[in-house]
């Protein structure tokens, strides 16, 4: 029975153990995929969003409010803002990815 019990409790806590993880996996897929949309924005603004032009038009965005970044890529997506290919990129994600992408560069410091 003490067998029994024991086997119990550590097939338990394996599965809890497992569980665990199985979300963190989840979490860094996650995170992953997010990075890799905001990939894209690198070629203009830079690995992370540290641009190091002084050109305007390649703003730096790490570090921005995350609002902030939304309102603007949404404001492009909508053709609402002028620009050259931002219209183009941002028409290829969602708003929920745009929102995803925004928290990753505001998250840059």
């Amino acid at each position: 029975m003490k067998t029994l019990l024991a086997r119990s409790t550590l097939a338990a806590a394996a599965l809890v153990a497992s569980l665990a993880a199985g979300g963190a996996l989840a979490q860094d897929a996650a995170a992953l995929q997010v990075r890799s949309w905001a990939a894209t924005c690198a070629n203009c603004h830079g690995t992370e969003g540290r641009s190091s032009s002084t050109d305007a038009g390649l703003a730096k965005l790490a570090g921005l409010d995350k609002a902030y970044l939304v309102e603007q890529l949404t404001a492009f997506r909508e053709g609402k803002r002028p620009a050259t290919i931002m219209h183009q990129l941002t028409k290829g994600y969602t708003p929920a990815q745009l929102d995803a992408i925004a928290g990753y560069f505001a998250s840059q410091k």
